[in-house]
């Protein structure tokens, strides 16, 4: 939720001709990402929750992807850009880490939803 917040701020700084271009694939991607784990958890089942922290990561590399597009067109500050990327970095590695342990646990008797 944090990586929304701050890509949302990074990108308020982005020329108006690209609102529906650049700006908003961003801005998807990062809502992706947060959105796929929820909608993974919610399902019920360890398959299903891994597949979604798949989603989740490819996300997270798209997003990466574009903000470094927009970090060449000089559409993002440098300082913006760095937090960004840091922050994508981290939540890959918790993806990674998520992924890893779900699918290494044993079965549970107990179902993945509160």
């Amino acid at each position: 939720m944090t990586l929304v917040s701050l890509v949302y701020q990074a990108t308020k700084r982005v020329p108006e001709v690209e609102r529906f271009g650049l700006t908003s694939q961003i801005q998807r991607c990062a809502v992706s990402t947060p959105s796929n784990i929820a909608e993974g958890r919610s399902r019920g089942s360890r398959k299903d929750f891994v597949h979604f922290l798949h989603i989740a990561l490819g996300s997270s590399a798209e997003l990466e992807t574009q903000f470094d597009i927009a970090k060449e067109l000089s559409f993002v500050s440098e300082g913006d850009y760095t937090k960004v990327v840091e922050l994508i970095d981290e939540v890959r590695r918790m993806l990674v880490v998520m992924i890893s342990s779900l699918r290494t646990l044993q079965p549970s008797p107990f179902p993945l939803q509160s």
